[in-house]
């Protein structure tokens, strides 16, 4: 009687070792990324849960290991950070795409995307001959939900050029 308790329990065992095996076994394949200083942000949280599964109708996502993070393409085409330090000026190009502003850096291996006017932002790097910047408009809807800051990217129409300095009118220069 005692042994026909044993193989239901042994069994359960076995499954539950089974399990935890194919388990860890997914893990194995998470990109280790470090997340950025305010992953933990609820705002980051409602990006996460509406990013893409597939972008460019070809690179598929990826488990990570950081909060707030997302890979795109094995090997890593795209890497998606949340909560990273908000810029508040710079020099280097910004555009708008759909609701959302963003700055472009080309760099070395990469051209990293990070928003503008969104706080928490989030950068994407991306292999420039893996993916493209369409990227960008796969995850706008996700990104969107982000609050804005009260910046937002100018055209250089938009900024006011410095006026010459005034000159002193003749009718003030005689007075006198």
């Amino acid at each position: 009687m005692h042994s026909s308790r044993r193989l239901p329990r042994a069994l359960g065992a076995i499954a539950l070792a089974v399990g935890l095996v194919a388990a860890l076994a997914g893990c194995a394949d998470a990109v280790t990324l470090t997340p950025a200083p305010a992953a933990n942000s609820a705002a980051c949280a409602a990006v996460q849960v509406r990013l893409p599964t597939t972008v460019e109708s070809k690179l598929a996502i990826r488990a990570t290991n950081a909060q707030s993070t997302a890979v795109w393409g094995t090997p890593a085409a795209v890497v998606l950070h949340c909560g990273v330090p908000v810029p508040t000026v710079s020099d280097l190009p910004c555009f708008t795409l759909g609701s959302v502003d963003w700055i472009r850096d080309a760099r070395k291996d990469s051209i990293v995307y990070t928003t503008f006017g969104r706080s928490p932002a989030v950068q994407v790097a991306l292999d420039p001959t893996a993916a493209t910047s369409d990227v960008l408009q796969d995850i706008g809807d996700a990104v969107s939900t982000l609050p804005k800051d009260g910046h937002a990217c100018l055209d250089p129409s938009d900024v006011a050029t410095p006026s010459a300095p005034a000159t002193p009118s003749a009718s003030a220069t005689q007075a006198g």
